[in-house]
């Protein structure tokens, strides 16, 4: 099987509302790159919503799409988090949190009502996303003479890489982007060049 190197995601936030017998289910998604930015969004909105019953969340990470993890926050085992979780499985979406704020409207919902109002609530969130198709691509940065920076500079320009840092002087380096899928490819020319030293940064 080919290496997928594209995955889906949402460009900036947005939010949903499900209500059912008096109680409110008010959904926010966020497009988040890593588990540390969870706990800020959820003290922001414990902050803003003072009187609200549950907190109710989950996320996937990573463009493999194997970083997960639920959240109940008191609600009946597997009536919220898993839900939750559930819509992003099914939208194929990844670095992702959606997080759903209930205020009990006093009449109980019962295992499938509740359910069907994580559910609900979050897809209507994810309805109102902007759901993108983002590649996963290597940073690496490339260090050279200034003698080599005509060659460096048109390989950077014929493989129309994204150039995220530079800096020439007597010796130089230039930080890029690079498509997964398009690597070796990029790599095999930078062999070519003389005296170029690459090293690798990143997957992002």
């Amino acid at each position: 099987m080919l290496f997928d190197d594209s995955y889906k995601t949402i460009e900036d936030t947005a939010e949903g509302i499900f209500r059912d017998k008096g109680s409110k289910f008010l959904a926010y998604a966020y497009p988040i790159r890593s588990e540390d930015e969870v706990k800020p969004i959820i003290v922001k909105l414990k902050a803003e919503h003072g009187k609200a019953n549950h907190f109710c969340y989950a996320y996937r990470l990573t463009p493999d799409r194997s970083i997960f993890r639920i959240n109940d926050d008191g609600e009946p085992s597997g009536t919220a988090g898993r839900p939750i979780l559930n819509c992003l499985l099914s939208e194929d979406l990844t670095n992702i949190l959606i997080v759903v704020v209930r205020y009990f409207g006093g009449t109980l919902l019962g295992v499938p009502g509740l359910i069907n109002a994580y559910k609900n609530a979050s897809l209507e969130a994810i309805k109102e996303s902007r759901v993108i198709t983002k590649t996963v691509n290597d940073v690496y940065e490339v260090y050279f003479d200034y003698l080599q920076m005509n060659d460096v500079m048109k390989l950077v320009k014929d493989e129309n890489l994204q150039v995220l840092a530079q800096q020439f002087d007597t010796q130089c380096n230039l930080k890029f982007e690079v498509r997964k899928s398009h690597l070796n490819q990029v790599l095999g020319r930078f062999d070519k060049i003389e005296q170029v030293k690459l090293k690798y940064l990143q997957t992002i």
